[in-house]
């Protein structure tokens, strides 16, 4: 790096120290993280800092243009987890200014500068900077408040079979989800125990990691859950659902990886693909796993049995 470079990151670290980050959040990364976020060249002016909304390969992008530091595409998720989360846990960073319930794994999800941090970060280096830094680090915890209110009304309130009420975050797939755990289990699984919920934002929204160790399944923590997981004890089944409208239904492949993924599982399996409609459906007809069902939301009484020998049902191996 240049000498203007080094002392653009160093000054930016040391404001994100003032700003009351740990080291890891103040670290290069973050720090050059930021500097995209302001559109700040090594030579622009605190005073001309901007805040554009940009999504997380613009970021990666402006830094590789502007501070010579390429982070390779698979670096992408520690950018996102390590850096901009923190940021917006803070209040330094808003997530989706534009459109607050975008999912969260939206391919259009962007970040901004708070408005509050813009004024304090465009005085960095002046008389009036103290008193700024001051005032924001005292509005700090009500900001947090507000903008964690504003998330909470965003979020999908689902209501489990037990009655037990759960929220999944805005938009994507839960809201498939939410109709799977509702109205898939109220047809199809009267009794079942839900053992499992996805959610892009937090993925383990429900775990109950013990009740499937009692059934002989160890969750691999790296492997890919099924979104939604329904044991019927009456029946000794595991029914596994997987939400399609995103990822695809349960076809040859996923079925082979869930197979290897339950395969201590002492109840039988069940695959359900799940649909949002039968006209999504019609995409993936030809992908889809034979001896497993499909349901559409649009028509939530009725299954589809892709041939075999039983209806709604396991197979023994």
């Amino acid at each position: 790096m240049s000498t203007q470079i080094d002392e653009r990151v160093e000054k930016t670290r040391q404001l994100l120290d003032d700003l009351g980050f740990d080291d890891e959040r103040s670290n290069e990364r973050s720090a050059l993280v930021l500097l995209a976020l302001l559109h700040m060249t090594p030579t622009t002016p605190w005073s001309e800092a901007t805040s554009p909304m940009l999504g997380t390969r613009a970021i990666m992008d402006w830094i590789a243009e502007h501070y010579e530091k390429e982070y390779k595409p698979n670096t992408r998720e520690t950018v996102r987890r390590f850096t901009l989360h923190q940021f917006v846990d803070a209040s330094l960073v808003e997530l989706n200014p534009d459109k607050p319930d975008r999912p969260v794994n939206s391919p259009k999800t962007v970040y901004q500068v708070h408005p509050r941090a813009l004024e304090v970060i465009r005085a960095w280096g002046t008389s009036a900077a103290p008193g700024l830094l001051k005032a924001y680090m005292a509005d700090v915890p009500s900001l947090r408040q507000q903008y964690a209110a504003a998330r909470e009304m965003n979020r999908i309130p689902v209501t489990l079979p037990d009655g037990k009420p759960l929220t999944l975050s805005p938009g994507g797939q839960n809201v498939l989800i939410k109709e799977m755990v509702e109205d898939f289990c109220s047809y199809y699984t009267p009794g079942g125990q839900v053992l499992y919920v996805g959610d892009a934002d937090e993925k383990w929204a429900v775990f109950e990691e013990s009740q499937l160790a009692g059934l002989g399944v160890t969750v691999d923590h790296h492997g890919k859950m099924p979104d939604l997981v329904v044991y019927l004890p009456g029946k000794n089944w595991l029914v596994l659902l997987e939400a399609a409208s995103t990822h695809g239904p349960v076809d040859a492949k996923r079925h082979g990886e869930l197979k290897k993924l339950f395969a201590g599982s002492t109840a039988g399996l069940v695959y359900v693909s799940c649909f949002p409609s039968r006209a999504e459906m019609r995409k993936y007809l030809a992908e889809i796993a034979w001896e497993t069902e499909v349901w559409c939301a649009d028509n939530p009484t009725h299954l589809i049995h892709f041939n075999g020998e039983r209806f709604l049902g396991p197979y023994d191996e």
